[in-house]
């Protein structure tokens, strides 16, 4: 199949899969838990249940702008989930947790990725510069394209480490919201559909940068 019409496919999953994505939460944020609880009560209490007293549960302007940042210790959570009392702020606060009980029980998956961050933001910054240029003197330097194309394979490579880490983070998160009582038999479905479709943009984004590396590679071959 030409590499065009599968990224071109894959442009057109992206686009489906945020809509769903945006969809399912707008949808699970008009839905409150069955003990009120907030995303950062939620939040607090899954760290704590896993022995986690050094991390802290913080706001962040923004919207799914959701993380955790290891070198800080901090859950950032954002309003409209910090607050939220909802399914759908729940199953954010737990999956961001999900990524502290990992740097916490020391997550090989998440090892590797965060040994990879400083090679992955070297790479990034510099990549759509060297990859242009090693198109425009494909001719003259050839083996320019070939650099931007390692370190294009990089950020490849950093897409599917982030995978695992993410999933499980996910799995870890519904687990606990289920063993906690969290969420009863009507709202865990909605956690876990939720969880699900914010792991497919995960899950598409590899496959883009995938295809976008085949395309490189194809083009240099061709040169060669």
């Amino acid at each position: 199949m030409n590499i065009w019409i599968i990224m071109i496919i894959i442009m057109a999953l992206s686009f489906i899969v945020q809509q769903m994505l945006q969809s399912r939460f707008n949808k699970y944020s008009q839905v409150g838990l069955p003990n009120g609880m907030s995303g950062a009560e939620v939040a607090q209490k899954m760290l704590h249940d896993h022995g986690i007293y050094d991390v802290k549960v913080v706001p962040t302007r923004g919207m799914l702008t959701d993380h955790f940042n290891p070198q800080t210790k901090t859950v950032a959570l954002s309003e409209g989930v910090y607050a939220s009392r909802s399914v759908a702020a729940a199953a954010v606060a737990a999956h961001e947790c999900g990524h502290a009980v990992q740097h916490a029980y020391g997550y090989a998956p998440l090892r590797l990725r965060s040994a990879l961050v400083p090679v992955v933001n070297f790479a990034s910054n510099i990549v759509q510069w060297v990859l242009l240029a090693g198109v425009i003197f494909i001719n003259t330097f050839p083996g320019l394209l070939w650099f931007g194309i390692i370190l294009f394979a990089m950020t490849t490579l950093f897409s599917f480490v982030t995978l695992p880490v993410e999933i499980n983070a996910s799995s870890r998160a519904i687990g606990w919201l289920t063993q906690s009582g969290i969420t009863d038999g009507q709202t865990r479905p909605m956690a876990i559909d939720a969880l699900k479709w914010a792991a497919c943009t995960y899950v598409i984004a590899a496959l883009g940068s995938l295809a976008t590396l085949f395309y490189y590679i194809g083009l240099a071959g061709r040169r060669d």
